[in-house]
This record gives C-alpha cells, structure tokens and sequence, in this order.
C-alpha cells in the first residue's frame, strides 16, 4: 500500500508540473510560438474544433506565425477566431496565409504578465500541498483501520513531505526561468 500510495502522490505532482508547463507556455514572452495558439478554437461548420484540427500552424520567423487552412473557405473563419481569442493578437490574411505578427512586449504588459504568471505557480503549488494532505489523509485512515504501523505512517509523512518540498521547488525553478524570459525580452 505504501509503494503505491507514494507512487501515485508522485505521478499526480509530476503532472501538476507539466500542467504548468503548458499553461507557461500560453503566456507570450514577445517571441513567436506555435503553442501560443493551441487553445483557439474554430467554428468549423458548426462545430468548435481546436485550431489544429483545421489548419497548419507553423512559425515564419522568430516574431509571426503562419496559419494556412486546409479549406480556403476558412480563412477568413481561423483570422476572426484568433483575432476574438483573449491573446490580443492582431492576425492579417496574406493569400492563403493567416499571419500571426507578436508584438513587441511594453514594459507595462510584462509586469503584468509576471503577475499571471506568479498566480500560475501559486496555484501549482496548492496543487502540489493538496496532493500532500490527500496522502496524509489516506495514511491516517491507513493507521485508523490497522493496514499500517504508527512509525509506517510517519516515514511515509516524511518521504511524501521531502517529495512536495522537490516539487515546490521545481515549481519555483521553472517560475523564476519563466519570470526571466519575461524580462529578457
């Protein structure tokens, strides 16, 4: 049971910090990425598709990105999805093209941006105490029911603590990278 217990509390904070890779990754740094648009969703005939699944996204240069729908009859569909996304991107049709031009970052919108960014990892980091105090919980019922021994329960509180306090601080490594690619561009 206790392998187990902490085998699952691992892979949960494990994807608790992939979780905040990814939404790092939403937030714009002034360089173009493709990731940026991964959450747009189109009106493909009716039905709202992820902007994938409609067209090919691919980076131009280090500062636009190129959005070529596989049906021509969408182009003007993928410019106004991107254009209404809460990204505040300003896309342009180029032949049978949408560009996506980043613009440059002002010294305003990067300190808000490390505000957005700051909540992420906090919230990341609740994630992770949460995962804690659910092992803690299973434990105690664990010793409650006799499957386990009291010192069972407490090595076990110690290594589930030691593998938060590795988690929080890997949330924190990736925050501080992240708060740096802010500035930096």
């Amino acid at each position: 049971m206790i392998p187990e217990l902490k085998k699952n509390t691992e892979q949960k904070m494990q994807k608790t910090l992939e979780s905040l890779k990814t939404d790092f990754g939403k937030v714009r740094t002034g360089r173009a990425h493709t990731g940026i648009l991964d959450h747009i969703q189109v009106d493909y005939y009716g039905s709202m598709v992820p902007l994938s699944q409609v067209a090919n996204v691919t980076l131009i240069d280090a500062r636009a990105i190129g959005v070529q729908p596989w049906e021509k009859k969408m182009l003007s569909v993928v410019e106004k999805a991107i254009r209404d996304s809460d990204l505040g991107l300003n896309p342009s049709a180029m032949g049978d093209i949408v560009r996506v031009p980043m613009p440059p970052l002002t010294e305003e919108r990067r300190k808000e941006l490390i505000k957005v960014v700051r909540g992420e990892a906090e919230n990341a980091r609740v994630a992770v105490r949460n995962l804690r105090r659910d092992a803690n919980n299973t434990l105690k019922d664990a010793v409650k029911n006799k499957e386990i021994s009291e010192d069972d329960e407490r090595r076990t509180q110690d290594d589930v603590q030691k593998l938060t306090d590795r988690y929080i601080a890997e949330v924190d490594k990736q925050l501080a990278q992240k708060e740096q690619d802010l500035m930096a561009v």
